[in-house]
């Protein structure tokens, strides 16, 4: 199955709240879990975890599957890493700035 390319900041948006981290971190437990699952024990309605669940979706971190009545989500794990690759680009990329700039300014008279 093919996937849409997310841009990174939909992608880092959609990890920047504390719901939806809370939510990768139960999914990363492995398997599929359903709205009421992934709820439990949470101070938020089983809509508003819909919500959030929907953000995550269409991150393309989360994949929802149906299984008879039941909305089972699991993680994407590869988008993951393909979001640390491009962190690390980014980092490489500000290393060789880095240390352009400190060359240039070491070697000012």
């Amino acid at each position: 199955m093919s996937r849409v390319e997310v841009p990174p900041a939909r992608l880092f948006a959609a990890l920047g709240d504390t719901t939806r981290l809370g939510l990768i971190e139960r999914l990363s437990q492995g398997g599929e879990r359903s709205i009421v699952q992934l709820g439990d024990g949470l101070p938020i309605s089983r809509q508003a975890v819909a919500k959030h669940l929907d953000v995550l979706l269409g991150a393309g971190l989360v994949r929802r599957t149906k299984s008879g009545r039941e909305v089972l989500f699991a993680l994407q794990p590869e988008v993951f890493a393909e979001a640390s690759d491009w962190l690390s680009k980014v980092g490489s990329q500000w290393d060789g700035t880095l240390g352009r700039f400190k060359d240039f300014v070491e070697n000012q008279p």
